[in-house]
């Protein structure tokens, strides 16, 4: 028999509604998501034994960064709290990797439960360090644990979208991954409220807004993984016939690739290339859009007829707001990207479209040193929105990206091992924008020109992702796994023993009720659209 988190228990019966999936895909990004928005933490616990009264002040330059991990008579710095950021996403890639076999046989319940325990309990054990203020507890809580658990739960339902979707897979991926991006839509807002009501004269808050973030979120995401349903083996939607293998406009084959043979597949290098290309550009424009916006246009974000460096204190507090709302308005760009764009793949193909992220996006890159010399607010906001449409984009196209060259039997686990491009990205991006910002002003280059030469080194990038994109061809025939062995892999993921429990009339649940399939989509909706509507607020200041 069975365990409830077994694959075979979790095969979907005649007459499951598909459309239950993606908000089940989506309960789990939504909150995983918030890796994004931890930013807002910081300040406030850089602060905590300051606002305690204990008289401690921030940890000094002689203390080093391993004993700050383990002092409680200072109060951490913001550049070393910044580490977890680091550390969940170079988690998120290793374990995505690592494991990603694994979760393509364990089946995605599984995997959505563990990462529930995984990120859940790190925020728990992170709230411990803050009680004790011991900073290696955050570090091991939700640098390390949480971002074990960021991998399996961002992986965990691209395989199964993928199948239930083979006739919209750019769209289906595209609605779960959409949900990561905007989980630090809702979760930011959220923390800051939920600060401001714990928070007191001798209490900054955070401690138990980690302990209600995480039981939230425990809910949550517990019930998008027991949400999981996979499809029966060889499930095709009613009246879809598959694309001819192999077509010259999609490159869609109907075979497989074992995930141990990527590596050494020239496709699959290509497909890293272009993928950390693409996300090196965007997120290095990320960290430095808002003083970017701020340093470029000075004064005139408010109407005075100042550079930044002729601006007094309450000026520079202006324009600070002014350029928050431009960040809230590219976090609405990047979301909404991620569907358009991965949807759009369904119609242009995989390939034309990352053609399109990279020309138009070196167009408008190219144009940014203009747009600003020339004082054009509109032409130069327009032109990160859309860039970051198409960096928020690149991440949900790459799913449907490889399930179209390798096959879907080990997308998952592929998928995860192509999450090595981000965490590069992730590296390579940020330093080329910082030491070249530093570097130009080092040279005594005005501040309003010291991005200039940055954009055209993200201009070339983005050139040699084209190249590189424009080198995927099908992928030959040795790389695919035989029928036999395509069967060997099936049993050992258990689908032969599921089907025969599908077939036997004892699959996962029967005909699905609509009222269930509203419910859930108003379950991810409601908070969703709650976050659009904080954000838009933030973004108004832009505009005002």
């Amino acid at each position: 028999m069975p365990g409830f988190l077994d694959k075979e228990r979790t095969i979907a019966g005649p007459g499951f509604n598909r459309w239950l999936v993606p908000p089940a895909a989506l309960a789990i990004h939504l909150c995983i998501g918030m890796a994004y928005g931890f930013a807002v933490f910081w300040l406030p616990l850089s602060k905590a034994l300051a606002t305690a009264g204990t008289g401690a002040v921030t940890c000094g330059p002689e203390v080093s960064f391993l004993a700050e991990l383990f002092a409680t008579d200072c109060d951490w710095r913001v550049a070393t709290l910044g580490w977890m950021y680091t550390l969940f996403f170079v988690f998120l890639g290793c374990s995505a990797a690592l494991w990603g076999g694994w979760l393509e046989r364990a089946g995605p319940r599984k995997a959505g439960v563990v990462a529930a325990v995984c990120w859940c309990g790190g925020m728990l054990l992170s709230a411990l360090g803050i009680h004790l203020h011991q900073f290696w507890l955050m570090i091991l809580g939700s640098g390390v644990i949480g971002g074990i658990g960021l991998g399996l739960g961002y992986i965990s339902p691209v395989s199964t979208l993928i199948k239930w979707f083979p006739d919209r897979r750019g769209m289906a991926t595209g609605m779960a991954i959409m949900g990561f991006g905007g989980g630090a839509m809702i979760g930011s807002p959220l923390a800051v409220d939920l600060m401001k009501n714990f928070s007191t004269a001798t209490d900054v808050g955070v401690m138990q807004t980690f302990v209600v973030m995480a039981i939230v979120y425990f809910v949550f995401m517990m019930a998008g993984a027991l949400g999981y349903r996979v499809p029966p083996s060889g499930w095709k939607p009613a009246g879809w016939t598959a694309p001819a293998a192999q077509a010259s406009n999609t490159m869609i084959t109907q075979r497989h690739v074992h995930v141990k043979k990527v590596w050494g597949i020239p496709q699959f290098w290509l497909v890293w290339v272009v993928l950390c290309m693409n996300v090196s550009a965007g997120i290095g424009v990320i960290g430095m859009s808002s003083p970017m916006l701020q340093e470029v246009f000075g004064g005139s974000l408010i109407g005075v007829a100042k550079k930044f460096g002729e601006l007094d204190k309450s000026e520079l507090a202006a324009i600070a707001v002014v350029a928050g709302g431009f960040t809230a308005l590219l976090s609405l760009f990047n979301i909404g990207g991620r569907f358009f764009w991965a949807t759009i793949s369904d119609k242009l193909g995989r390939r034309l479209t990352y053609v399109t992220f990279f020309v138009l996006g070196g167009l408008l890159y190219a144009s940014i040193p203009g747009s600003a010399s020339a004082g054009n607010k509109l032409l130069f906001v327009g032109a990160f929105c859309i860039i970051l449409s198409m960096y928020g984009g690149g991440f949900a196209t790459v799913p449907a990206y490889l399930a179209d060259l390798f096959g879907t039997q080990f997308v998952g686990a592929i998928h995860g091992r192509l999450l090595t491009a981000w965490a590069t990205a992730g590296i390579l991006g940020p330093v080329v924008v910082n030491y070249m910002r530093q570097y130009q002003l080092g040279l005594g280059i005005p501040r309003e020109q010291v991005y200039n030469q940055t954009m055209y080194i993200l201009v070339g990038m983005l050139g040699v992702g084209l190249v590189a994109n424009l080198l995927v061809r099908p992928v030959a025939d040795k790389y695919f796994m035989s029928e036999a062995e395509l069967a060997v892999e099936k049993q050992l993921a258990h689908e032969k023993a599921a089907a025969a429990e599908v077939g036997a009339g004892s699959g996962a649940g029967g005909p699905t009720s609509p009222a269930l399939v509203g419910f859930a989509w108003l379950a991810v909706g409601i908070p969703l659209a709650w976050g659009v509507w904080r954000t838009l607020q933030s973004a108004a200041k832009f505009f005002n």
